[in-house]
């Protein structure tokens, strides 16, 4: 059964939505309502508006809105009852026994149970005297069994159905296992064992629940499989959405994270006490992951391995990272090394030398410019000066680009003219591209009422309409019993506002409060995004049982009309049940 009216209107009581969206989004204050940057998206212009008066939030830019519990489910990556259940139990509110509880929640529930079962079992086969291989590999990798037991780290048997009949026993299906992504099916349709043989990494979110998990082989498997093995995306885990380590680093992290490329990497650096190291799953870094960041911390600090991909993959942070408002930095490691090496052969103190030597993106982009060209030259100088005075260019900050100009033309002899002449140009051809594309998305924009409701260009005048109807029906609803007498919900021309309004009037006649909390049970973010942006709209804001009226008048009209324009597509029993319908409008007044 839902969750009671009552309940739901507690816990929205109890949970301000300017106190609940404050730690994702810096708001201020326009008017009566608030503004900020959307964190579902990346923008520089606020588009993101909280509405405080009616518990909602909508951007204008990506178009996804809701209420609190629209909210936290995006941002935590829930369902919408986790999010109830996540927000009761922060608010102190209790929920019944009963409460609504879907086949994904109880699949979701089923899944960390698996993972937390599966992780105590390699963990204590990792201790075990079967599992000694496993712990002298991490031991010689210097690890203490302190940290061992702190990461929860085990090691998967060499057996093909050692994990598999272990969670059989726990009383767990081959069907909840392939969900859990630990068992695989074979070609003759048995199942197996996943991982075999590897020292395992549970991946574990930041509420502390065990979402996934990556097995390393061991350096004397000459098997052709990867070096690590992942899990893929679950029920309750995308790798593009989480941090190896972000459940312990995030009490760590306030001023500064850093982010390195390997397990391993961050293990040993909270091993020797940099508990705010976090790396990136079986995956390169992505824009989810940076938002993610944004939530704890002011500074990245990038520490990628110095191989081809290291750095490649740190140029890719770097571009993400761009428009986060984050401060980002780079250590580069002396001799190619990857910190877990560094930190093992040089000490912490010395990698706490290495950290504060970070230098500024720009800086780390300036040094690596150079590579391959040979700058003694005049032809090479001509090409790294040209290639710096791209990078200069990028950035906004003007004595950033002094200071680096006057190294620049210092060190290679130029003029400072002929430096600040090239930067200015490129400068002028970047805004012209940024102004090209920021015109583009003007006469096209991302987000489009057509994205969400497609079949509006069907008949944008009858899609209007519907709009504006809902939107009245919204701010005036005592206006919902004429309504509901003049329109039925079948005669909205578009699935979309049919459902709206039929869940519209289900409220209404069980007594419910109209309430955008009521909706996201049966709608999803874009579409809850939709509703709120109409019921903030101005459609219908004066005359609304004038305008009602004109509305119901021109769905009726339009839905004849596209009917009629079908009419040669239609069987006879078609055609005469729309006829039959076209004299009860009449009847009723409408044409």
């Amino acid at each position: 059964m839902p969750i009671p009216d009552q309940i739901i209107q507690e816990i929205k009581y109890r949970n301000d939505i300017e106190q609940i969206i404050s730690p994702y989004v810096n708001l201020k204050r326009r008017g009566k309502n608030l503004v900020g940057l959307c964190p579902f998206h990346n923008e520089k212009t606020p588009s993101f508006t909280v509405y405080p008066e009616s518990g909602s939030f909508y951007c204008f830019g990506c178009g996804v809105g809701g209420d609190i519990f629209s909210f936290v489910s995006l941002a935590e990556n829930l369902d919408y009852v986790e999010s109830i259940k996540l927000l009761a139990e922060r608010s102190g509110v209790a929920l019944p026994q009963d409460g609504y509880d879907d086949s994904m929640q109880r699949l979701k529930n089923t899944v960390y149970e698996i993972n937390r079962e599966t992780a105590r079992f390699y963990h204590e086969y990792l201790m075990s005297p079967e599992g000694k291989w496993a712990l002298d590999y991490l031991t010689g990798r210097g690890l203490t069994l302190a940290t061992i037991r702190h990461f929860g780290l085990g090691a998967a048997p060499d057996g093909w159905n050692s994990l598999t009949d272990h969670l059989h026993q726990k009383g767990f299906s081959d069907a909840d296992m392939m969900q859990a992504n630990v068992i695989a099916k074979g070609n003759r349709g048995g199942y197996y064992d996943r991982f075999r043989r590897r020292v395992m990494f549970p991946i574990i979110n930041i509420r502390g629940k065990v979402i996934g998990f990556s097995g390393r082989k061991m350096p004397n498997d000459d098997s052709p499989t990867g070096k690590y093995v992942n899990t893929s995306d679950t029920p309750v885990y995308k790798k593009s959405e989480n941090l190896f380590a972000m459940n312990f680093a995030k009490t760590h992290c306030e001023e500064r994270i850093i982010l390195v490329e390997g397990n391993m990497d961050v293990i040993s650096l909270h091993q020797a006490g940099f508990e705010n190291a976090v790396a990136a799953l079986g995956t390169s870094f992505t824009p989810e992951q940076a938002k993610l960041l944004t939530r704890y911390t002011k500074e990245i600090v990038l520490m990628l391995d110095a191989d081809a991909a290291g750095q490649k993959a740190m140029r890719r942070a770097g571009e993400i990272l761009k428009d986060t408002g984050l401060n980002v930095r780079v250590v580069v490691i002396p001799d190619g090394k990857d910190p877990d090496e560094f930190i093992r052969k040089n000490g912490a103190a010395r990698f706490g030398a290495l950290l504060e030597g970070s230098v500024s993106e720009i800086e780390y982009k300036l040094l690596h410019a150079a590579d391959g060209i040979e700058t003694e030259s005049d032809d090479g100088k001509l090409k790294y000066l040209s290639a710096a005075a791209e990078i200069l260019a990028e950035s906004n900050d003007d004595l950033e680009r002094d200071l680096y100009i006057g190294r620049l033309c210092g060190e290679f002899g130029v003029s400072r003219t002929a430096l600040e002449t090239k930067i200015r140009q490129i400068r002028a051809e970047q805004y012209k591209r940024r102004q090209k594309k920021e015109i583009a998305q003007i006469i096209s924009p991302h987000y489009t009422k057509d994205d969400v409701n497609p079949e509006r260009r069907n008949s944008i005048k009858g899609t209007e309409a519907e709009e504006t109807l809902i939107a009245i029906l919204f701010q005036h609803p005592d206006l919902i019993a004429s309504a509901s007498q003049a329109l039925l919900p079948e005669q909205m021309i578009t699935g979309l506002n049919r459902r709206i309004y039929s869940i519209l009037l289900q409220c209404y006649n069980e007594g419910r409060e109209l309430d955008i909390s009521y909706f996201g049970q049966h709608l999803n973010p874009k579409q809850i995004g939709y509703l709120v942006s109409l019921q903030h709209s101005e459609k219908g804001a004066k005359n609304a049982p004038i305008v009602l009226k004109d509305c119901i008048r021109v769905i009726l009209e339009e839905g004849t009309a596209l009917s009629s324009s079908r009419t040669g597509e239609l069987s006879t029993e078609e055609w005469a049940e729309n006829m039959k319908q076209m004299i009860e409008n009449k009847k009723r007044g409408m044409y």
